[in-house]
């Protein structure tokens, strides 16, 4: 009997994206690192703050009232208010951006290599808000409402943790934790859209599609002026923007998503002009994530971090609290089993094995600085608790905490693994220089 031919090898989990794939990722992990540092001092001020003799003038600032009611439309927000539903929706911009360009011209397009960590992402966020729920299922009463708060992943904070201690890990590594938090940010997205949306009023919505749809038509009949003209962004389709976020305000969803659906319709497919490809959702990710990762996450982090922790006990009273622990197992263990058993599954029933310069390790240690879930946490911490309740400054409290040991666990694991990869990479440039090969990184092509 003749042996069937054997089927196509499958390519290693985690194996080296294209060049210009690894390109883009080195850009974002550049300017997110460097934001991931601002939004930590501003969280530790604002911690500092709300436990120090300001803490009334802190609380004041970010309670007091700013806005106007136009017409049927409430602008009238506090402080705090309209950073997280206004500032963040510039966060949520940047992250549909990400996406886009992920599932045009990304590695996302690639049904064999967004199966990773699409199934990864989706294991990190189901395995903790599972922990959670069964951590509060005799918690305190309305306690289940935060089961969302340990599903997500803050990309800047991650990343400014990885570039610490993760400067000679694998290229693949990294690229596999910015594709994952993506992921993660879209089904947080999803998770707001669904479940945090109260007292829908569909006629907003139905009112929105006019901005949507003139801010879609200019995006795509005037692609070039944009690219050339910061100004004409500016006055053409912030406007657009302001107004659908608005809409969206009033209509019950929470006004960040209306960031989202506008960047899905910027176009991400590349042109080429003067021999440079560019596409206008690469501009707009270039010219926006200072603004965001600067500006507006950082003054969110300052005015949502703020809680009153009472001390060493108020501390450890908080910790003790189902919310707080369900929390911190979420985020610290449960995107660890989530992450890696979801990839552990993927491999063994693609019958692939990780890329033979990664080991198990690696990915444990990645998976546990994916549990820092600070900003898009915090946000679903206000989601889920009002401020009059006691839970809700418990949740940001097991938030915080869990984000700290995250980052504290991730780097116990990745320290060692880098300064192996540190040992590699020298000995390989000792070897190359031996023989004569220069050093220099080659693409897929060979060039």
């Amino acid at each position: 009997m003749a042996t069937p031919p054997p089927g196509p090898t499958p390519q290693p989990t985690l194996s080296r994206g294209t060049h210009r794939e690894l390109t883009r990722i080195e850009k974002i992990l550049t300017a997110e690192t460097t934001g991931g540092l601002i939004l930590v001092l501003a969280a530790g001020l604002a911690v500092l703050l709300a436990n120090s003799s300001a803490s009334e003038a802190y609380v004041a600032f970010r309670d007091a009232h700013l806005g106007f009611q136009l017409g049927p439309l409430d602008l009238d927000l506090s402080i705090g208010h309209w950073a997280a539903d206004g500032l963040l929706a510039i966060f949520f911009f940047l992250a549909g951006l990400e996406l886009k360009q992920e599932f045009v011209h990304g590695d996302l397009r690639d049904p064999g290599r967004a199966l990773v960590p699409v199934v990864a992402a989706a294991g990190g966020v189901a395995v903790p808000a599972l922990l959670f729920t069964l951590i509060n299922l005799r918690g305190p009463e309305g306690a289940l409402g935060g089961w969302a708060i340990p599903a997500a992943t803050d990309i800047a904070f991650a990343l400014a943790v990885l570039a610490l201690v993760g400067t000679h890990l694998p290229a693949a590594l990294r690229t596999f934790l910015l594709t994952l938090a993506i992921v993660d940010d879209l089904l947080a997205i999803l998770i707001i859209a669904v479940f945090y949306t109260s007292d829908l009023q569909p006629m907003f919505l139905l009112v929105a599609l006019v901005p949507i749809a003139l801010f879609g038509l200019l995006a795509q009949k005037a692609q070039s002026w944009f690219h050339r003209s910061y100004a004409a962004a500016w006055v053409l389709l912030l406007p657009l923007g302001a107004i659908t976020w608005a809409l969206f305000l009033n209509s019950g969803i929470h006004a960040t998503i209306a960031g989202v659906v506008l960047a899905f319709l910027v176009p991400a497919t590349p042109r080429e002009r003067d021999g440079v490809r560019w596409s206008l959702a690469e501009t707009f990710e270039h010219r926006f994530r200072p603004l965001s990762s600067g500006f507006a996450v950082p003054v969110f982090a300052f005015l949502s971090a703020g809680v009153f922790v009472g001390g060493a006990s108020g501390l450890l009273e908080s910790w003790a609290s189902p919310v707080a622990l369900g929390i911190m197992a979420g985020l610290v263990g449960g995107k660890i089993l989530g992450i890696v058993g979801a990839t552990f599954l993927v491999t063994r029933l693609r019958r692939a094995n990780l890329d033979p310069a990664i080991r198990w390790l690696d990915l444990v240690g990645m998976a546990a600085v994916a549990g820092i879930g600070f900003t898009v946490s915090l946000l679903v911490a206000e989601l889920s608790y009002d401020p009059a309740n006691p839970l809700h400054d418990v949740a940001k409290v097991g938030v915080l905490s869990a984000s700290v040991l995250a980052a504290l666990l991730g780097a116990l694991i990745l320290l060692p693994r880098n300064a192996r990869y540190r040992r590699i990479a020298q000995e390989e440039a000792v070897d190359a220089n031996r023989d004569g090969i220069p050093d220099v990184f080659e693409d897929d092509t060979g060039r």
